[in-house]
C-alpha cells in the first residue's frame, strides 16, 4: 500500500508520521487487513532515518492500531475500527438544487428502482431481447485492437456515420457525420444544449406533462421552465409563452402520453421558432418502435431555417446501461456543442462507440429493432385490449415507443397494492393541478405475465377518489 505521508518543519517526525497514520486508520482509508510499507522503504521516500519510521509503527502496533507480523510485514489491525464521519461542512448548493434533489419541497421520481412482480416501469427496455453474445465479440474485437490517447469529443468517426446513415433511412432525418455529436445517452446531449443557449433566467418551454429529468436539467442551469399544455395534436403551440427562446418536444412519441404531433402542429411550431429566433430540441426517444400508422416526418427534415436540434438515443433501442446517445445541430452550432462536449467529459468510451458502429454497419441494429418492435407489439395490444373496455380508464391512442398512458375517469382512484409497480402521471405534471391517470411501461414485463399485473391494476382502482401522493405504485 502506498500511503501518503506528509512532513514539515524540524520537529517531533516521529509524532507527524504516526498521527497521519492513525488518521489513515481512522478515517478508513486505510483498512483492516492491508500491508503497510515497510520502514526502510518509507523511511527512504520520507529521507529520514529508519528509526524515526519504526518507532512510529511501534508506537501504532502497541495502540493496537497495527500488527507486526514477522517475515511478513506489518499489517493494520484485523480488529474492527470505528471510521470518522467526514466534517458535514458548511458550504451549501444553490437554492435550487434543494428541490431538484429532493429535498423538504422536493419532487417525487419515478426512478423505478425497486423491482416488482409486475413490473410496468416506463422507459425500461427487455435485457433478454439484446443480442449479447455479438455485442459482447464486437466489444471484445475493439479493446483486443487497443486504444490510446484522447479521441475527438464528436465521437468515434465510423460511429458518426453509421448514424447518420441510421437514421436518415429510419427517420428520415438530413444530417452527414459533421452534423453528429456523440453523447453520453440523451441527458447530456440536453444538458450540453443548455449549456450553449441558456442564460440565466431565461424562458424554456417544455411539454406538460412532460419528461421531469429535462425540466430539472433546464431548471439547473438557471432556466425559468414553463410547462406548456399538450393536446391530442401535441405541444399547443398558441401557449408557449412569448419570452420563451427555447422549446423541448418529443414530437414522434410525446412522453409520457403517447400521442403523436399532428403535421399542423409541426409546421406551427417551427413557424413560431422563425418569428421568435427561437431553438426547438426534438427528443425522439423511441419511436423506431412503430406498430402502426405511419410516422410522421421529424420537425428536423421539415425544418428549412436550422432552428431544431435532433436528439436520439440508445438507451430504449438497445441498454440504458450503454449510455449512448447523440444530437444533430445545425452547423452554425456544431462547433460550440463540440467545445461543450470537450470541456464536459471530452469523450466517451471509444472502444464502445466503435463497437456500436460495427453493430449498425453489420445490420445488427436494424435485426434487432424489428424483432424487439414484434414483441413489444404483441404487449401492447395485449395491454390496449384488456384495458380498452374498462371503464375506470381511458387509453390514450398510441401506436409506438414501450409504454401506454390510461387516465383516470372522474372519482376513480388508485390504491397501492404490493408487487403492482405502475408509475401514477401526476408524477410527470410539473404544474398545477397536476393531472390524473397511469403510466404503464412494457418494456421490462413478460408477455405471460402482463394478464396477472393487469388484473391486479383493475384491483386497485376504487371509488370514491381519495388524494395520494405521485409517484410508482409499489
Amino acid at each position: 500500500m502506498d500511503v501518503h505521508v506528509t512532513l514539515s518543519g524540524r520537529g517531533d517526525l516521529t509524532a507527524q508520521i504516526y498521527r497521519q497514520l492513525l488518521e489513515a486508520v481512522l478515517d478508513g482509508r486505510l483498512r483492516s487487513g492491508e500491508r503497510l510499507p515497510p520502514t526502510r522503504e518509507l523511511a527512504r521516500r520520507l529521507a529520514v532515518s529508519r528509526n524515526t519510521v519504526a518507532v512510529a509503527y511501534d508506537r501504532l502496533v502497541a495502540d493496537g492500531f497495527l500488527v507486526g507480523r514477522a517475515g511478513a510485514g506489518t499489517y493494520v489491525s484485523a480488529e474492527p475500527v470505528r471510521g470518522r464521519a467526514a466534517p458535514k461542512g458548511v458550504v451549501r448548493p444553490r437554492a435550487v438544487w434543494e428541490s431538484i434533489t429532493g429535498g423538504p419541497s422536493g419532487p417525487a421520481r419515478p426512478d423505478g428502482s425497486t423491482m416488482q412482480a409486475y413490473d410496468f416501469r416506463v422507459g425500461v427496455p427487455d435485457a433478454e431481447l439484446f443480442p449479447m453474445e455479438s455485442w459482447r465479440r464486437l466489444v471484445s474485437r475493439e479493446l483486443r485492437r487497443g486504444v490510446g490517447g484522447y479521441g475527438d469529443p464528436s465521437g468515434h468517426e465510423g460511429l458518426r456515420e453509421a448514424i447518420a446513415r441510421h437514421i436518415g433511412v429510419s427517420r428520415s432525418v438530413h444530417a452527414g457525420a459533421g452534423d453528429v455529436l456523440i453523447t453520453n445517452g440523451a441527458q447530456q446531449a440536453l444538458d450540453l444544449v443548455g449549456r450553449v443557449l441558456i442564460e440565466p433566467g431565461a424562458c424554456v418551454a417544455v411539454e406538460e406533462p412532460g419528461y421531469p429529468p429535462a425540466r430539472l436539467l433546464f431548471r439547473s442551469l438557471g432556466a425559468r421552465v414553463v410547462g406548456v399544455p399538450v393536446d391530442g395534436e401535441g405541444l399547443d403551440v398558441s401557449a408557449i409563452p412569448g419570452a420563451a427562446r427555447l422549446v423541448y418536444v418529443t414530437p414522434s412519441h410525446q412522453f409520457p402520453l403517447g400521442t403523436p404531433m399532428s403535421l399542423a402542429r409541426r409546421a406551427a411550431l417551427l413557424a413560431w421558432a422563425e418569428r421568435r429566433n427561437a431553438v426547438v430540441i426534438e427528443d425522439d426517444y423511441d419511436s423506431e418502435f412503430r406498430f402502426g400508422d405511419r410516422p410522421l416526418e421529424p420537425l428536423q427534415s421539415l425544418d428549412r431555417a436550422g432552428r431544431v436540434i435532433y436528439v436520439g438515443s440508445f438507451s430504449k433501442t438497445l441498454l440504458p446501461m450503454l449510455r449512448l446517445g447523440f444530437l444533430v445541430a445545425p452547423a452554425s452550432l456544431g462547433p460550440t456543442l463540440t467545445a461543450a462536449k470537450r470541456i464536459s467529459d471530452w469523450h466517451g468510451e471509444l472502444p464502445t462507440q466503435a463497437a456500436l458502429a460495427r453493430f449498425i454497419d453489420e445490420g445488427l441494429l436494424a435485426r434487432h429493432i424489428r424483432k424487439a418492435t414484434r414483441v413489444y407489439a404483441a404487449r401492447h395490444a395485449l395491454i390496449a385490449g384488456t384495458l380498452s373496455g374498462e371503464d375506470r380508464l381511458r387509453l390514450v391512442p398510441s401506436a409506438a415507443g414501450l409504454h401506454l398512458c390510461a387516465r383516470l375517469a372522474p372519482g376513480v382512484a388508485v390504491r397501492q397494492r404490493p408487487g403492482l409497480g405502475v408509475e401514477r402521471l401526476d408524477a410527470y405534471c410539473g404544474e398545477s393541478p397536476a393531472q390524473r391517470g397511469l403510466v404503464i411501461g412494457y418494456g421490462a414485463i413478460g408477455q405471460s405475465a402482463i394478464p396477472g399485473g393487469l388484473e391486479l391494476l383493475r384491483k386497485s382502482l376504487i371509488m370514491p377518489a381519495t388524494p395520494e401522493p405521485p409517484g410508482p405504485l409499489t
